[in-house]
């Protein structure tokens, strides 16, 4: 594990010093350098530090808590009231699903006084850890909202090192193990087992038995999609046919073309009569090239995607499952704004939020009948 950076001690002891006050409400620099075993003068300094931001009020020999609503915090540049907090937001690409959250998360950091700064990575646990690092070595960051990568060793590797760091952190759409038992690590995650559920109780619904699907391989959402899906399709007395981790996205125009047809193929062999698609442009591929090759939707086949991007553009509109992604970036604000503010006493909150579906066109015919 990586050794704390000295700007890693100035952020875990100005923490400390907050800790304090949120305690007992006021703080002498003469107790705190003891405590802390630093010199006074650094204690001043940190204390100057978090005076300038709004987080506290100086006084002679220490300081007091300033409240978050305290109109007496000294106006900035143009009127504007310094922000409380300064949080970095990571996330593994600035394109498709990602933005949604990120406005979200800038609305609520708006809302909350907080200066959110973002930095996007790749799905590379080396470039998730490198990007985290470089935010860090700021030393000005309050709190960090990350979706790094969780699994294998490497991941838990990642997820131990964010859980020891001196200030909070809470997983945006990411959900840390419980068998890795770490302690500290929040999240805020959207329950994609029960998306996957849900597909699966719409299909049924729909008098569909035969059902099949069809993942993004790679995608740290499909592994609990699957999940959700599995035991849905079992609890239901369906009968799983097709179950298949492909990236169209990933592949030339004759290589995709190749694949969808064998995946059509496979629906017809089997009889299969829907599919769960993760995620939309996958399913938009699907459902064009199956038209385009004489198949009727959704009388042939009934599709569901997830994600809900671009689903409802497509013909026929696919019926799809959306995860709250803004509503997912707000939370992992307010849920790091209420740690800050309450301390280490708050308990630790790891959230789940429901995906909601929108039947569309691609599932319209009930089979029942």
């Amino acid at each position: 594990m990586d050794e704390p950076t000295t700007a890693g001690f100035a952020v875990s002891r100005r923490e400390r010093i907050l800790d304090e006050l949120r305690s007992a409400g006021s703080v002498r620099v003469a107790d705190l350098a003891v405590r802390l075993g630093v010199a006074e003068l650094t204690i001043r300094r940190d204390i100057g530090y978090l005076a300038d931001r709004g987080l506290l009020t100086r006084v002679h020999g220490g300081a007091t808590l300033r409240s978050r609503l305290d109109t007496s915090v000294p106006l900035g540049v143009g009127g504007i009231r310094p922000p409380l907090f300064r949080v970095g937001m990571v996330v593994p690409s600035l394109t498709y699903y990602w933005p949604q959250i990120v406005i979200g998360a800038r609305a609520a950091a708006t809302d909350g006084g907080v200066q959110l700064v973002l930095r996007g990575a790749s799905y590379s646990v080396d470039d998730q850890r490198r990007q985290i690092s470089s935010l860090l070595e700021s030393g000005t960051l309050h709190g960090l909202i990350v979706a790094p990568e969780v699994a294998g060793a490497d991941g838990a590797a990642l997820l131990h090192w964010l859980d020891a760091l001196p200030i909070p952190v809470v997983l945006a759409e990411r959900s840390a193990p419980s068998d890795l038992t770490l302690t500290r690590l929040e999240s805020v995650t959207t329950d994609h087992v029960f998306g996957g559920s849900l597909a699966a109780a719409h299909l049924s619904a729909r008098g569909h038995v035969r059902v099949g699907f069809v993942a993004s391989a790679g995608s740290p959402t499909s592994p609990r999609l699957r999940r959700g899906w599995r035991r849905a399709v079992e609890d239901d007395g369906l009968v799983p046919t097709i179950d298949r981790d492909i990236s169209l996205d990933d592949l030339d125009a004759a290589a995709r073309e190749r694949a969808v047809s064998d995946l059509l193929a496979e629906c017809r062999v089997t009889g299969t009569t829907a599919l769960l698609v993760h995620s939309d442009p996958q399913a938009v591929l699907l459902q064009q090239q199956a038209r385009d090759v004489g198949w009727a939707m959704p009388d042939d086949l009934a599709i569901v995607a997830y994600d809900d991007e671009v689903a409802a553009s497509a013909e026929p509109a696919i019926t799809a499952l959306r995860p709250p992604k803004q509503h997912i970036g707000r939370l992992a604000v307010e849920t790091l704004i209420a740690r800050l503010v309450d301390g280490p006493r708050r308990p630790v909150q790891r959230t789940h939020v429901l995906p909601t579906l929108h039947a569309r066109e691609s599932t319209a015919l009930d089979r029942r009948r």
